[in-house]
C-alpha cells in the first residue's frame, strides 16, 4: 500500500542514492521468479535502512525474516569491517537464492544464515547487537520484541517493517485477524517500553525506529 501516492514515492525514490547493481537484479530475479515479491523492500525502503545501517556502523547486525536477501544487503553496507550479521528465515526454499547474492556482495564472509524458528535460534547467538531489523510473521512480533531488547547494546535500534499492514491498523479488527491484532498490540507495547524511544515512519509500509536507551 502507498500511503503517499506512487508518483511522490518515485520522486523521492529518484532523488535518493541509486539501487546498486547487485540489488537492482534481486530485485528483477524476485520479481520473476518469486511468490509474494512485493515483500522485498525495495530501492527506496532499501536505501533507507543502508542509511540507517551507516549512521549506526553496527558491529552485530540480526534479522528476523531475510526473504530474498534484499534487505540483508542493504542494512550490511553500515557493518564494521569485522561486523556480522545474523539473518534468520524458516524458507528453506529461499535458502540458495539468498546465498546467490550473498556470495556476489562484498559482504558474504560477514552474512551468517540461518535456517529455522527465529525465537530458537536467536537465544544461540552469543552476541550483543547495535542493529536488529524484525521483519518476519506478525503475530510474533512481540515475542521477538522481548526477546531481542535485553541482547541490545545502548544506543542500539531496532526497526520493524509493516507496522501500518496496508491501514489495517485503523480499520475495525476482524475476528479472525491475527497479524493485525497481534501489530496493533506490538505498536502500543512498544510505544511504551520505558527501555527505548520510538518514531513510527509512513515509509512504505510502515517502519518503527526504535532506540534503545
Amino acid at each position: 500500500m502507498h500511503f503517499i501516492s506512487e508518483e511522490l514515492e518515485n520522486y523521492a525514490a529518484s532523488h535518493s542514492e541509486n539501487e546498486p547493481e547487485l540489488l537492482a537484479a534481486l530485485n528483477r530475479e524476485t520479481l520473476q521468479k518469486i511468490l509474494q515479491p512485493r515483500m522485498i523492500s525495495g530501492h527506496f525502503q532499501g536505501r533507507v535502512l543502508s542509511m540507517l545501517s551507516k549512521l549506526v556502523r553496527p558491529l552485530h547486525i540480526l534479522e528476523i525474516g531475510t526473504y530474498t536477501g534484499y534487505a540483508t544487503l542493504c542494512l550490511a553496507e553500515g557493518l564494521q569491517d569485522n561486523g556480522t550479521l545474523d539473518t534468520i528465515d524458516h524458507n528453506e526454499e529461499l535458502y540458495d537464492f539468498q546465498k546467490k547474492y550473498f556470495e556476489k556482495s562484498a559482504y558474504n564472509n560477514q552474512i551468517i544464515q540461518h535456517l529455522g524458528n527465529a525465537l530458537d535460534i536467536i537465544v544461540t547467538l552469543d552476541k550483543k547487537f547495535d542493529l536488529v531489523f524484525i521483519d518476519a510473521d506478525k503475530p510474533n512480533y512481540p515475542n521477538y520484541w522481548n526477546i531481542i531488547v535485553p541482547l541490545m547494546n545502548k544506543g542500539g535500534i531496532i526497526l520493524s517493517d509493516n507496522v501500518l499492514w496496508s491501514g489495517k491498523v485503523l480499520e475495525p479488527l476482524k475476528p479472525n485477524d491475527l497479524s493485525t491484532k497481534a501489530l496493533l498490540e506490538y505498536n502500543q507495547m512498544i510505544k511504551e517500553d520505558p527501555r527505548v524511544e520510538t518514531v513510527l515512519l509512513p515509509i512504505r509500509d510502515g517502519l518503527t525506529v526504535s532506540r534503545v536507551i
